[in-house]
């Protein structure tokens, strides 16, 4: 193999180059955006599994650096009761902890290591068509510009053009009728809690929050409510997605609304989507990883670290077996497991408050019975069989 053409900076694009450039494969990435994705505001937590996958490729301790820890959950009923605590993998013995971190600081973080291993980055490449040239496959971009490889991987999540080369029929993303905000507070007044994630069942929505070594509160809201236009997100100020949120909240007796008002600084709203299933994966020189094949609402946590998981499998299957061969291992391999976690977080995210007892039963059973997810392990040096 000569060279891997990656579309897409965000997360499964850096890391499936540093993967194959372990690997010993010439590679390049491609990323649409002038400086990062569009969704670099929000922020996002790696779990056990995925910073297993990141050690695979040595890259574990640069993402440790640009992160914090959240190793505990504890649920909460929008009545303010406690409804259990554990860590956040349960009773189940993982390699790693969790890591908590703005997605600017994730993107970064993989991309100068990428390019520190010597991995070229270039930004501002939109993908607009791929055309076969013999057994290759040239890319073409907006600007005119073109690149030939071996492989093209489509790293370009949940929109991707890649997904719509390969397979035009392909299923659209699915709203799954949530509104997904994301805000930042340093508010020192507000009840903090530093290595732990809170999740509270309101009334009426579900939040969650966290707080950093220094101080500051990351905070994410799931609003049940009609999919918004691009129009609505671009013309909605801070006041505007406080109040929508706050208004969600007024009935619980939790820091909820609080820690809502107290954000003065950036709240990022946007719609929760997944896609339950992409039937196809690859076809001729071309092949999925991360969103652009799977992507599951947020509600379990877990779309970054399937698609870190997704980046070293990939990359292993390219070490040790010619192309298409390693595109149906790669299928083999992952497609089970990733489309059970899509149908998880769906379930998650359906979750209503049908009193204390029972949804305290309900999340508790929920943690104990995922070490399928978390206990997960990716061995670099086995081979692909």
């Amino acid at each position: 193999m000569t060279r891997v053409l990656i579309i897409g900076g965000g997360v499964a694009g850096p890391a499936t180059a540093l993967a194959l450039h372990k690997a010993g494969v010439d590679v390049g990435v491609f990323e649409a955006y002038p400086v990062g994705g569009d969704d670099v505001g929000a922020f996002l937590t790696i779990m056990n599994n995925g910073m297993d996958a990141l050690a695979a490729v040595d890259a574990a301790g640069v993402v440790e650096a640009v992160s914090f820890p959240a190793t505990t959950v504890e649920f909460l009923s929008g009545s303010g009761q406690v409804l259990g605590r554990q860590h956040i993998a349960g009773q189940i013995e993982t390699r790693h902890d969790p890591r908590t971190m703005r997605r600017s600081a994730l993107y970064r973080a993989l991309t100068e290591e990428a390019r520190r291993r010597g991995i070229p980055v270039a930004n501002g490449k939109r993908l607009v068509d791929a055309v076969p040239v013999g057994n290759r496959i040239r890319a073409v971009f907006e600007d005119g510009s073109t690149e030939l490889g071996d492989v093209l991987v489509g790293a370009d999540g949940i929109h991707s053009r890649v997904r719509s080369l390969i397979d035009p029929g392909a299923p659209e993303p699915r709203y799954t009728g949530l509104n997904i905000l994301y805000g930042y507070t340093d508010d020192p007044t507000l009840p903090l809690s530093t290595d732990a994630y809170r999740m509270i069942q309101g009334k009426r929505a579900f939040f969650g929050y966290t707080t950093s070594p220094q101080g500051e509160t990351f905070w994410f809201a799931r609003l049940p409510g009609a999919e918004l236009t691009r129009e609505n997100i671009a013309g909605m100020t801070l006041e505007g997605w406080r109040r929508r949120a706050a208004e969600f909240f007024i009935a619980d007796t939790t820091p909820s609304r609080r820690i809502i008002e107290a954000t003065w600084d950036e709240i990022v709203g946007g719609n929760a989507y997944d896609v339950p299933s992409t039937p196809v994966w690859h076809r001729g020189a071309m092949v999925l990883v991360g969103d652009a094949a799977h992507a599951a609402s947020p509600a379990a946590g877990q779309g970054a670290s399937m698609a870190l998981e997704d980046s070293v499998v990939l990359a292993k299957c390219l070490r040790d077996l010619p192309r298409d061969e390693a595109f149906l291992a790669y299928e083999r391999i992952r497609r089970e497991r990733v489309e059970r976690l899509v149908a998880t977080s769906a379930n998650d995210g359906a979750t209503q408050d049908s009193g204390d007892e029972v949804l305290s039963e309900q999340l508790n059973d929920r943690q104990q019975s995922r070490a399928w997810l978390y206990a997960h392990h990716i061995e670099w040096a086995e081979g692909v069989v």
